[in-house]
């Protein structure tokens, strides 16, 4: 039966490649419509072959997916229509305006807003007789999207939409996306960034090896730590898990990435006023002494680094 309220609705995804390698392993995945879903993994955990599926630019083994309640198989053509696509990096030809670029990109639908409408969609109305060869890295970006755009799609994909933009750059484009939502548009976002992640998105996935292991809200996944900030310790010496994970105010204990072996540790902790002197006082009763401390609130990045071990970019 068909859930007229997502936009994706896809069963037991599977992809082999060379009958051997299974980058996508039985996932199940569903994005509701309006709303912006994060999808994060780290290289290797079948994120791309994922999306490139259900943009329909690749053929999956098994399972079922449908697209704003359609099959790609089925209905490819009405699909084209109702989507937008924005790569990590577009190449446009050099010697086209912002406006001829647009043009062109709306051409290829039935039904779509106008270019005047594009571009102030994405706010490139003062770069409209500029030639594309000619604009700054969050300005192609925007011009990305604003293709995207060009049929009005129900549904947008967004791959690494800020990758390499400066923070004005990167805030623009925010607004840009948050606008789409506003609007009722549904977004499928990717993206290394976890800040972005947080802030964008209404309900995130985490994949690896081709399953999906955490979904929730980002602030439901963070409260999975157990505790709202966290603490980095580097020790002089061999650190004890076990009797770190008692010591007043922490809720979690693991290894830090890139620490030497058994002497770093990340600890999710509630109050810092509590458990910061609590563990200080722990490592100078068992003789040791910290060559790195420091302390954040709890993200998305922790999350992440807790379920897979690895850091995103990894």
């Amino acid at each position: 039966m068909i859930d007229g309220n997502l936009a994706i609705d896809c069963r037991g995804l599977v992809k082999v490649y060379d009958g051997k390698v299974r980058a996508v392993d039985g996932l199940d995945l569903q994005v509701r419509r309006g709303e912006c879903f994060g999808l994060l993994g780290p290289n290797g955990a079948g994120k791309t072959t994922t999306v490139e599926i259900l943009e329909g630019l690749n053929q999956p083994t098994d399972g079922d997916v449908r697209v704003l309640g359609r099959r790609w198989r089925d209905d490819e053509r009405a699909l084209r229509e109702r989507i937008g696509l924005s790569l990590q990096e577009t190449l446009f030809i050099d010697r086209l305006t912002v406006e001829e670029t647009l043009r062109l990109f709306r051409s290829f639908y039935t039904h779509g807003p106008s270019v005047d409408e594009l571009l102030a969609k994405v706010s490139l109305e003062e770069k409209r007789r500029a030639l594309t060869m000619k604009l700054s890295g969050g300005q192609k970006q925007r011009l990305a999207v604003g293709c995207a755009l060009a049929g009005d799609p129900e549904l947008l994909f967004l791959d690494e939409p800020t990758t390499g933009l400066d923070p004005q750059s990167r805030r623009q484009l925010w607004e840009v996306i948050a606008q789409l939502v506003r609007a009722g548009r549904t977004v499928v976002l990717t993206t290394h960034y976890m800040d972005e992640a947080e802030r964008l998105c209404d309900r995130v996935a985490v994949v690896d090896r081709g399953k999906v292991i955490a979904l929730g809200t980002p602030k439901e996944l963070i409260a999975t730590l157990g505790g709202s900030e966290v603490v980095e310790v580097v020790a002089d010496g061999a650190l004890d898990e076990g009797a770190l994970g008692h010591v007043d105010g922490v809720r979690g204990v693991r290894p830090l990435p890139d620490a030497p072996p058994g002497q770093g540790v990340t600890l999710n902790v509630d109050g810092l006023e509590v458990a910061l002197p609590a563990i200080l006082d722990a490592l100078r009763g068992w003789g040791r002494r910290p060559t790195v401390l420091r302390t954040h609130r709890a993200t998305l990045e922790d999350v992440f680094v807790h379920l897979t071990g690895r850091q995103l970019r990894d």
